[in-house]
């Protein structure tokens, strides 16, 4: 995964929370992550794919969680496999990263922002 620095710290901290819940997911489903902390190529691809569209997110720092965005950017495959993830590590990432779930959730409350305002177009 290359080192990339976000534009802003909402968005460093949402690619934390996704990481986090691969972590998470990976663990309990593929036997190939052998290593804790190590994910298998299947949710390491995954975890590229999140970053890349992260970084091409049109919103940035105004971004809502995925389940409230205007805009699904991820592919349908993706946008599957994620929520998967989501749906498994969610409910467990309250004990796992207690303060990082309790932010997911804060964030889960703010409203996609008008697409009339924003002129990037998802890429």
């Amino acid at each position: 995964m290359e080192k990339k620095q976000f534009s802003h710290k909402r968005l460093a901290n949402e690619f934390k929370t996704i990481t986090a819940m691969l972590h998470i997911y990976c663990r309990a489903h593929h036997s190939r992550a052998e290593k804790k902390g190590v994910l298998c190529p299947e949710c390491m691809d995954l975890q590229n794919y999140a970053l890349k569209r992260l970084f091409h997110c049109p919103f940035q720092q105004d971004k809502p969680t995925c389940g409230n965005c205007a805009i699904h950017c991820y592919k349908k495959s993706m946008r599957s496999k994620i929520q998967a993830v989501m749906r498994y590590a969610g409910p467990r990432m309250v004990y796992r990263h207690p303060i990082m779930a309790f932010r997911h959730l804060l964030d889960g409350r703010r409203k996609s922002p008008d697409l009339g305002n924003n002129n990037k177009s998802p890429s």
